[in-house]
This record gives structure tokens, sequence and C-alpha cells, in this order.
């Protein structure tokens, strides 16, 4: 079938490979010329997926209505403090048939919406599908084994995306919990700037599996508030990505934690990158949909503290440490 994928970064080009290498005829928007002109006459990503030999049917463009032509399935993989935009910008050209795949991951800022809502509101009538899971792009891109999870409230919306994107190296399951695996892709991004920032310090692997366990705990805290199932954190879009994103080196939200953690600034940590460190922008918004909700997150409060209000990393850990006392379970 012919297929779309709106933002060439890193991940949406991998996707788009694993949607050719399916035998699917790609079209993949990117803003930046250069990106179009690399695929197109090279068959690499230079700029955001280096060393990536694309397949012949995957087809760049910087024109929305050509990408969105005649798409059965879009995939929208653009960053999530710009998908709104560019998911309206293309609104009005989305073929009446097509399944929207939401593969970004974070929480708007200001709405406090997870993703799979930000293009329903701008894309109505719809069936929408939250794609997450442990997943780096290079490694997706490269064959390696991975497993996703497509999350969607109409069923047979998640089972055609599970086709379409399951491959012998590529393994998608179904799921109805949309918020769970939502808020899961979203805020291990967070965790995984605490974990950083711990091993920049120099904390250990004790203290990096206390982040990574009570990080777990915070996020299941806000989800279940939030309508979803405690039982979803503990699969592949909860547990299996906050553990990759906390551990792996390929992760940018631990590399921008590891830097901070080492002295320096986030503008300095940040400074150059053409990709997107998601956890930053998602701490804002992680803090204040916890405050909306009324939900304990801690964690979360001291990564805010540390980025934005200039509070020395060794002192936020020491806070985290002498809290009240409590027991493991609420």
């Amino acid at each position: 079938m012919r297929c779309a994928v709106v933002g060439a970064g890193a991940w949406g080009t991998a996707l788009a490979k694993l949607l050719a290498s399916n035998g699917h005829d790609v079209a993949l928007w990117a803003r930046e010329p250069d990106v179009v002109a690399a695929v197109n006459e090279s068959h690499e990503n230079r700029r955001f997926l280096p060393g990536v030999c694309l397949p012949d049917n995957v087809r760049a463009t910087g024109q929305m209505r050509d990408a969105l032509r005649d798409a059965e399935v879009i995939v929208y993989a653009a960053p999530s403090h710009a998908l709104r935009a560019i998911a309206e910008s293309g609104a009005a050209v989305v073929p009446p048939a097509s399944v929207l795949v939401v593969a970004s991951k974070g929480i708007e800022r200001g709405s406090l919406a997870i993703m799979s809502d930000v293009v329903g509101e701008a894309i109505a009538g719809h069936p929408v599908v939250a794609l997450s899971g442990p997943s780096f792009a290079s490694e997706v891109a490269t064959g390696h084994p991975t497993a996703v999870v497509a999350a969607s409230r109409d069923a047979v919306a998640a089972e055609h995306v599970q086709r379409v994107l399951s491959s012998d190296v590529f393994r998608v399951y179904t799921h109805d919990d949309v918020v769970g695996v939502e808020l899961g892709g979203a805020l291990k991004n967070v965790m995984a700037v605490a974990t950083g920032i711990a091993e920049g310090l120099e904390l250990g692997f004790n203290s990096r599996a206390a982040l990574i366990t009570r990080g777990l705990a915070e996020m299941t805290r806000l989800g279940v508030v939030l309508g979803a199932s405690p039982a979803t954190f503990a699969g592949l879009a909860g547990l299996g990505d906050l553990v990759l994103t906390c551990t792996g080196a390929l992760s940018r939200n631990r590399a921008v934690g590891l830097e901070i953690g080492r002295g320096r600034t986030l503008a300095q940590a940040t400074e150059g990158k053409d990709t997107v460190a998601e956890g930053v922008l998602n701490t804002i918004s992680a803090r204040a949909l916890a405050e909306r909700e009324g939900v304990d997150m801690p964690i979360v409060l001291a990564v805010h503290r540390i980025l934005f209000e200039g509070q020395p990393p060794r002192l936020a850990i020491s806070e985290l440490m002498t809290r009240e006392l409590r027991a493991e379970q609420d």
C-alpha cells in the first residue's frame, strides 16, 4: 500500500525504511531541503540517520500535499512540541480513509494532551493509533530485533497497523490502553534525564536502579489517576522503554542528563544538536500534569529544579534521599 511518514528525523526515517522494506511505497515528508535532496539523490538521510541506506521505494518531499496523496497509513514522527502545527498544516489533504499512526512521544505543553489526542484534534474523523515501546531508531533501521506496541481505542485500526509494520525483525503488539502507552513513552524520557544526571555525578549502579524503579512508580501513579491500567506500565511501553532509555548509550535524554551531572548547563548540554531530547520539554509538561492531578512525582520535580530552577544536581539528589520515610507501595 501507499504510506506516508511525516517527520524525517532519525525515528521517522527508520520507520520509513521499515515500511519500505515491508513492500510499501513510502513518501517521507521533511522540513529540511537538504534531507529531501539527500534521500532522493543518495538514498540516505545524512543529517539525522547517517550511514543507513534507504530502499528505492522511499521518496522524500517537502510538500505536505505530495506526501499525503493517496496515503492509506500516515505515520506522524515529528517532535512533540511541533506535532500539532505540522498535523494541522496537512489536515485538509489527509485522504478520507487514512489511518493515522502517532510515533511521537510526549505531553503537549499548555494543553497537557497526549500525542494521539493532539493528532486526533488536528485531524478529525480518522482512527488514531499510538506507536510506542523500546526502540532506538538506529537499531530499527539496521534490523535489530525490536518489539513495540500499537495502541488504539479502535481495535481494527490497531490490528491494521500491526500488520503493516510487523516484520521478521519488528514485532508489534496491540493494546487498548492508549493513555498508559503514551504516558509511558513520554515520562520515561524525564526519568532518563534523571538517571543520566546520577551517572554524571558518578553515583553508581545502586542509584540508577533506584531511580528507574521509583521512576516507574511515579509513572504508574500518574497514569492510574488519568485512567490507565497499572499493568500497562509493566509492559513494553512502560518498563521496557524506561529501561532502554535510562541505560542505553544511544539515549539522547540520558546523554543530556549525563552532561548536566558533569557540570554543564542545560544550554551547553543541548547546544548544536539537530536532534531533540524530548525529556527536557516533557519535564515541564509532566510537572504541570502532576500538579493539575495532585499526584506526587518527586523525581520529576527534582529534574525540573535542576533543569529550570538552577538547583545543583547533587543537592537535588540529596533532597530525594532525605524525603519523609514511607512504605514502598502506595
